[in-house]
This record gives structure tokens, C-alpha cells and sequence, in this order.
């Protein structure tokens, strides 16, 4: 498998991602989100309240850097696997969004009822354009894991 395919596997296999934004007065914030992966074109859109810190983060400033950790090694030594971004993230329309809501509730059962009251609920799906993946990969690559993969 080249890197770019397992970059695929590993974050349409992983469930949540760690999402950094930045506020207004340039303070930094991270959250946890799940998120569904759309690959070539490379997307990832996660769902939140309105209300809460990362989306006013976005609102000011929409370039986001994320990290996707699945199955992390249980002690330092072991093989290690990750995948960090950069990107792009907008806040989808509360409406004429149905293919990307049933891709979320297929993965996510639980999120119907919520993703049910928009426009008029209080949460939003966001999508990430993906500018620059890094794949971590020490089981792949043991002699050189970072490797930088171009979003497409």
C-alpha cells in the first residue's frame, strides 16, 4: 500500500478528531469532535452547537489544524500511527445539505434528531477542506514516518 492509501484507511477507519482554532484575540483552543471523512475530495464535517467556542472561532478565523489518533500504542517505544491536517472550515447551510446529513447519520446514528432540527436547532455541520495531510506512519516507515501528503 502506498501512503496516500493508508492515509485513506486510517482516517476513514478512525472516529473522532481533535480540532485547533484560534479566537479572535489569538488564543488557541482545542476540541474533540466525530467527525465523517469524504476522501478526493478531501473533507471532513463534524457537527456542533452554535454556541460553543471552536464555531465563534470559526466565525473569526477559518483556518483550522486538526489531529486523528486511532489505536495509540499503550507505552513510548511502540509503533506509533497517526494523522495531523491543515485546512480550510465553513459552516454548511442549515438546508439542501440531505446527502452530507445522511452520510453523518449513517456513521452516527444518534446524531438523526439533531441534524433533524436544523435550520432552526441550535447545531451546525461545519466540513473541513483538507489543504495538507502529515501521516505518521512508524509501522510503514519505520526509517522516515512524517510524511506530508498534498489534500486533494
Amino acid at each position: 500500500m502506498d501512503e496516500r492509501e493508508l492515509l485513506e484507511e486510517y482516517v476513514a477507519r478512525a472516529r473522532l478528531l481533535q480540532l485547533a482554532t484560534v479566537s479572535a484575540s489569538g488564543a488557541p483552543s482545542v476540541c474533540t469532535v466525530w467527525y465523517v471523512p469524504e476522501l478526493r475530495p478531501d473533507r471532513l464535517r463534524f457537527v456542533s452547537r452554535r454556541d460553543r467556542l471552536h464555531p465563534g472561532n470559526i466565525r473569526c478565523d477559518p483556518a483550522v489544524a486538526g489531529a486523528i489518533l486511532d489505536n495509540p500504542p499503550e507505552e513510548l517505544g511502540l509503533t506509533a500511527r497517526g494523522v495531523s491536517f491543515t485546512g480550510r472550515v465553513r459552516q454548511l447551510p442549515g438546508e439542501g445539505i440531505e446527502a452530507e446529513i445522511a452520510a453523518f447519520v449513517n456513521r452516527w446514528p444518534r446524531a438523526a434528531g439533531v441534524l433533524g432540527a436544523m435550520p432552526e436547532g441550535a447545531s451546525r455541520m461545519y466540513e473541513i477542506a483538507v489543504e495538507q495531510w502529515v501521516l505518521f506512519d512508524e509501522q510503514n516507515f519505520p526509517k522516515a514516518p512524517r510524511r506530508e501528503i498534498a489534500g486533494r
